[in-house]
C-alpha cells in the first residue's frame, strides 16, 4: 500500500467511525465512558473474552456467528474495529486468512496488545497438536508449502508460478472449495501465463488437486517469489525449478535414477532460510529432496471421468478422462504446523481464559481484580462443562468412540474426552462421488460398524451421496458445531458453554448404539 493510500484508508476509517451512529471509538483509544475497547477474531473466541472482560470493557467480535473463520475477509467496519482497540486478540496458528492477518498487524494502533492466544496459552499448558496428516491415500498427496528460517516479518508472503510446461498431455491444479467448486490454480490448456499463480503465508501447506490429460513424462517449470506482505511489489527471494511428473508409466524406466514419490504427504515447497532460497520435495519425514533428484509419481488407477458439471471444463469434455491426484482434504485449506482448532478441548480454553485475564489486566490495571473475578467464575463454569463432556463421551461404548465426519478440525477433541478420528464425510453436492469414494466410505462404516456420522449444522441436506451413503447402511447423521457459534435466531449454541454441551449430547446421543 502507498503512503498516499495509507493516509486515504486511515481518513475513511476516521471519517466512518466519527459519523457510526452510537459509535463509542476515541481515538486514542479506549471509549467514551472509560471502558477498554477489545477486539476479538472469531465468535467463540469473542464469547470467552466477554466473559472475562463483563462491563469492565467493550468486546467487538469480528467475525459474525456462522461464519467460517478460515475464509472470513474482513470488511471496513472491521478495520475500524481494530484501528481504536486497546487490545487484539486472534486465535493464531494460522486460523485467521491471510488477509485479517494483515489488517492487525497494519492498522493496529501503536501500544495496542495484539494476542495470539493459541501460541500465549501454552504458558499455562496447553500444548498444540502437529498436523499430521493422514496419508491413507494410495497416491501421493502434492500440495504447495512456505517454509521460513529467515528474519521475514508475519505478513510476508510466497507466490507460486508456473512459469512453463512440457509433456505430453495438458496438466492443470486447482482446489475443491466446501460445496466442490473447482478454483484453478494452473492450468496449461489455456497456455501458462500470469493467471498461473497462487499466494500463500509464509509457514503455510495447501491441498492441491493435479490433473494430467494423457500418459507420459510432464516437467513443470515453477518460480516462487518471495514479498514482505501481500500488497508490497519489492520481491525479496525468487528460485526457479523444475518438477517431473511421471503420469501412467512406469516411473523407473521414464527416469532412471530418480527417486519415485509415490505415496504420502508431499509438498513443493518453498524454503526461505535467509541467506538462499531453494524449492524442494519435502514430505512427512525428512529429508528434503531435491526436484532434480526425484519424481511424483500420477498411476493408472488415477484415471477417472471429467464431470458433468460446466465448472470442470477447464479439464476437458464431460466424458473424456483424466489422470487425477486428489488433494483429499476438501476446501482451500491454508495451515502451519500446528492443529489450531484448540477450542474442542475446554482444558485448552480454560488456558485461553488466564492469558485473556493476563491481558486484560495488563491494559487496565484499575480493573485487574474485576477480571480476575470474572475469570474465576467462568472457570468454574468451564470445570462443569469440561466435567460433562468427558462423562458425555464415556457414556459412549468404548467400540462406538469413533468420530466420522466432513471436517478435519477434531483432534483436540479425540485428544482430551477419548474420541477415534476415524474418517471424513465430505459433502460435495456440485461433483459426483467417484465410486472408489463411496466404497472407501462404506468400508469405514461397515467395519467400524458406526452407529452416526456428523455433518456441521449448515451443511446439513447439502451432502448427497455421501449422506444417502450413510443412511442406506442405516447410519444417523447427526449434527456436530466446528469452527462458529450457532447465528441468531438458528441453533442452541450461542454461547461457547452451549456449543461444547451441543457438541457433547450430540455425540453421545448419536454413538450409544443402534435402537
Amino acid at each position: 500500500m502507498s503512503k498516499y493510500a495509507a493516509i486515504l484508508a486511515a481518513g475513511a476509517v476516521a471519517f466512518l467511525t466519527a459519523c457510526a451512529p452510537g459509535s463509542a471509538a476515541t481515538p486514542g483509544g479506549g471509549s467514551e465512558d472509560g471502558r477498554l475497547r477489545v477486539v476479538a477474531s472469531t465468535s467463540i473466541l469473542s464469547d470467552v473474552v466477554k466473559n472475562v472482560a463483563g462491563d469492565a470493557a467493550t468486546v467487538t467480535g469480528l467475525m459474525p456467528p456462522g461464519v467460517d473463520p478460515h475464509t472470513y475477509e474482513p470488511r471496513l467496519h472491521a478495520t475500524r474495529d481494530i484501528a481504536y482497540a486497546d487490545v487484539v486478540f486472534t486465535n493464531g496458528l494460522l486460523l485467521e486468512p491471510q488477509s485479517l492477518t494483515r489488517t492487525v498487524e497494519t492498522t493496529a494502533r501503536p501500544g495496542a496488545a495484539v494476542v495470539e492466544l493459541a501460541e500465549q496459552a501454552q504458558r499455562y499448558g496447553f500444548s498444540p497438536i502437529p498436523l499430521v496428516e493422514d496419508a491413507s491415500l494410495d497416491t501421493v498427496w502434492l500440495g504447495l508449502k512456505v517454509a521460513t528460517k529467515g528474519d521475514l516479518p508475519p505478513t510476508a508472503v510466497a507466490d507460486f508460478r508456473l512459469t512453463g510446461a512440457r509433456g505430453p498431455g495438458e496438466a492443470a491444479a486447482f482446489v475443491l472449495g466446501t460445496f466442490g467448486t473447482p478454483e484453478v490454480l494452473f492450468n496449461t490448456r489455456d497456455r501458462v501465463d500470469h493467471k498461473d499463480v497462487t499466494t500463500l503465508p509464509t509457514d503455510a501447506h495447501t491441498h492441491v488437486s493435479w490433473a494430467f490429460s494423457e500418459p507420459g513424462v510432464y516437467e513443470l517449470d515453477f518460480r516462487a517469489d518471495v514479498r514482505p506482505s501481500v500488497d508490497a511489489t519489492e520481491v525479496r527471494e525468487s528460485v526457479e525449478r523444475t518438477v517431473t511428473v511421471v503420469v501412467g508409466n512406469d516411473p523407473a524406466q521414464a527416469a532412471p535414477g530418480k527417486q519415485v514419490i509415490d505415496h504420502g504427504h508431499v509438498d513443493i515447497a518453498t524454503v526461505v532460510d535467509g541467506e538462499s532460497s531453494d524449492i524442494v520435495l519435502r514430505g512427512d519425514a525428512p529429508p528434503d529432496l531435491g526436484t532434480d533428484e526425484a519424481v511424483i509419481a500420477v498411476p493408472n488407477t488415477t484415471l477417472q471421468p471429467i464431470p458433468p458439471q460446466r465448472e470442470f471444463r477447464f479439464l476437458g469434455q464431460p466424458g473424456q478422462e483424466t489422470y487425477l491426484l486428489p488433494q483429499a482434504v476438501l476446501g482451500r485449506h491454508v495451515h502451519g504446523e500446528l492443529d489450531p482448532h484448540l477450542w474442542h478441548d475446554v482444558s485448552a480454553m480454560k488456558a485461553v481464559v488466564q492469558v485473556v485475564r493476563d491481558e486484560l489486566s495488563a491494559a487496565d490495571p484499575a480493573n485487574a481484580d474485576a477480571y480476575a473475578g470474572n475469570a474465576r467464575g467462568y472457570l468454574a463454569q468451564l470445570d462443569e462443562v469440561d466435567e460433562f463432556m468427558s462423562a458425555a463421551i464415556q457414556s459412549i461404548p468404548e467400540e462406538n468412540r469413533n468420530l466420522v465426519t466432513t471436517h478435519h478440525g477434531y483432534s483436540y477433541l479425540g485428544r482430551a474426552y477419548g474420541m477415534k478420528i476415524a474418517g471424513f464425510v465430505t459433502p460435495n453436492p456440485s461433483v459426483q462421488a467417484s465410486p472408489r469414494d463411496l466404497m472407501a466410505l462404506t468400508r469405514t462404516l461397515e467395519n467400524l460398524d458406526v452407529p452416526a456420522v456428523f455433518l456441521e449444522p449448515e451443511l446439513a441436506g447439502k451432502s448427497n451421496e455421501l449422506t444417502e451413503t450413510a443412511k442406506t447402511l442405516g447410519v444417523r447423521v447427526c449434527p456436530i458445531r466446528g469452527d462458529s457459534l450457532d447465528p441468531e435466531g438458528s441453533g442452541e449454541a450461542r454461547s461457547y458453554v452451549e456449543f461444547m454441551r451441543a457438541n457433547g449430547a450430540s455425540l453421545s446421543e448419536c454413538l450409544k448404539g443402534r435402537e
